[in-house]
């Protein structure tokens, strides 16, 4: 077990909070404007995949801290980080698939469905916020 450090769970939540800045122009776009556009459809995919892996970074960082094992994937250690009652069981579920979002970003697998970014944007948007909260309620409390 590793003690729970408080500076690189900050540091990782700035990063979510960046991006989400970077993204709010993004996230009232028309599908039509965004599809139009490769550098913001590009931009869009590494500011998402980067939010994504803070998050999952912290996951790790908070299970391994609390005393348990790594999670199999990176949808599981959202579920688990739901478990441990860090964040609400319904905000893990439904953020859990934005690690395969991050997954077929990361890797390319198949095409890309840039309509389906857009939407990951904007539900991004509304979570991200909610599990930078709950978050910060944690470890404010545990350390």
């Amino acid at each position: 077990m590793s003690p729970l450090e408080k500076e690189i769970i900050q540091r990782k939540i700035a990063i979510i909070i960046e991006n989400l800045k970077a993204l709010e122009t993004i996230k009232d776009m028309a599908k039509e404007e965004y599809l139009a556009d490769l550098y913001k459809r590009k931009a869009t995919e590494r500011l998402l995949q980067e939010l994504i892996e803070a998050a999952i970074d912290i996951n790790i960082h908070i299970i391994s801290a609390t005393g348990h094992s790594s999670p199999d994937d990176y949808y599981e250690s959202f579920i688990t980080m739901g478990k441990l009652n860090v964040i609400s069981l319904d905000l893990a579920d439904r953020l859990a698939p934005s690690a395969g979002l991050r997954n077929r970003l990361v890797h390319e697998y198949d095409r890309i469905d840039h309509a389906m970014v857009l939407t990951a944007v904007r539900m991004a948007d509304k979570l991200y916020p909610q599990y930078i909260k709950e978050v910060s309620n944690y470890i404010a409390i545990e350390t």
